[in-house]
């Protein structure tokens, strides 16, 4: 893919989406956004136009993997399925289900406030479906504290804060950990959110040492995280813009807390972390970024514990902390999901704006 459709591509993630799909007599997403799954099969959708987390049973419990996984232009095939062009349609998000290897998509088809949001589901031999909202088990819990549903600034500097309530999700301990923007002065927001749902409280604010900027932050949203397990017990590994990488206990995240974040590793500025992922290879255990402009980084993890906090300025673009190198084979790649123990699922960008989902072995 050239860097221009790359930056388109890019670009209209960024946007963001709203939806109306109308399941069980209710609207149940406005909007298509991060994705993670709990167990049984269970998938939770963020949406993000509502503020709201949504889990349904997609009672896709069995299964196995494929040896491989290669379905060459998947934006292509979503758009067919869905009676339009692959131009009009976004894919927002990646998650495997880990019960039957199967994988699912958030995709927004069209633009603006017409556009709807959809669920794709994807068979390893390149089978695609419609997950059918309006038969399916769900529940909804809606987060408090949430951003304005309206639009500030003007030109390149519009922009709609509620479309940032959530950034990323992930399941962990029997909670659903929400990263994203709240209402308040310190708006960057962890929460964590009993699964099954129930009413969801404030989440902690999260404040970090910024060293690109040189400055402590508590505005800028994280944009993608992981859980990982540090010394026995369960933190937050947790990307920014412009490339700060911080390490946030989970213990921490209490209703109204103020939590200060570990900076660990500065990444690089003019960069957009897009998705993370954690796994194991020949018994040691790395961490892989996909970056908006710096390809995929695999990131040590030795010694996180007792990873020095950066807290003075690293200018000039500069790189500081935790150890990583730069996957020169894996290039213009927006999503990342765990596939099997041997495997990494990619949502990778090829020629003439196609964008195929693949199957590759863990660097």
């Amino acid at each position: 893919m050239k860097k221009s459709r790359l930056r388109a591509h890019f670009a209209a993630i960024l946007i963001g989406t709203s939806s109306l799909i109308v399941a069980n007599g209710a609207k149940v997403l406005q909007s298509a956004g991060p994705l993670a799954f709990a167990p049984g099969g269970v998938l939770i959708v963020a949406d993000p136009k509502a503020a709201a987390l949504v889990s349904l049973k997609t009672g896709d419990s069995a299964g196995s993997a494929n040896d491989k996984v290669n379905i060459s232009g998947i934006n292509g095939k979503i758009a067919g399925l869905l009676g339009t062009s692959p131009d009009a349609i976004r894919i927002i998000d990646l998650a495997v289900n880990p019960e039957s290897h199967h994988a699912y998509l958030s995709v927004a088809r069209g633009r603006g406030a017409e556009a709807s949001a959809v669920i794709v589901k994807a068979n390893g031999d390149g089978e695609l479906s419609v997950v059918d909202l309006d038969a399916a088990d769900v529940s909804t819990v809606s987060l408090p504290s949430a951003p304005a549903d309206a639009e500030t600034g003007s030109g390149r500097r519009r922009s709609n804060k509620r479309l940032e309530s959530i950034t990323d999700i992930s399941v962990v301990d029997g909670n659903v950990i929400v990263a994203g923007l709240s209402n308040e002065e310190f708006a960057s927001t962890l929460r964590s959110v009993p699964f099954p749902f129930k009413a969801a409280t404030k989440g902690a604010s999260v404040e970090i040492y910024h060293g690109a900027h040189g400055r402590f932050e508590t505005r800028s949203p994280i944009r993608t995280f992981v859980p990982y397990s540090i010394e026995g017990e369960s933190h937050i590994l947790a990307a920014y813009t412009c490339t700060p990488l911080v390490k946030v206990p989970v213990a921490q995240l209490k209703p109204g807390a103020h939590v200060k974040g570990t900076t660990i590793a500065e990444l690089g500025n003019r960069n957009r972390p897009l998705d993370m992922l954690v796994y194991n290879k020949s018994g040691k255990d790395w961490f892989l970024m996909a970056n908006s402009s710096r390809g995929v980084m695999k990131i040590s993890t030795n010694d996180l514990a007792g990873a020095p906090s950066i807290t003075s300025r690293v200018g000039g673009g500069g790189i500081q902390g935790q150890a990583f190198e730069t996957i020169k084979s894996w290039e213009n790649v927006f999503q990342l999901a765990e596939y099997d123990s041997k495997q990494a699922l990619l949502i990778q960008g090829g020629d003439n704006g196609a964008l195929n989902l693949v199957s590759v072995e863990y660097p």
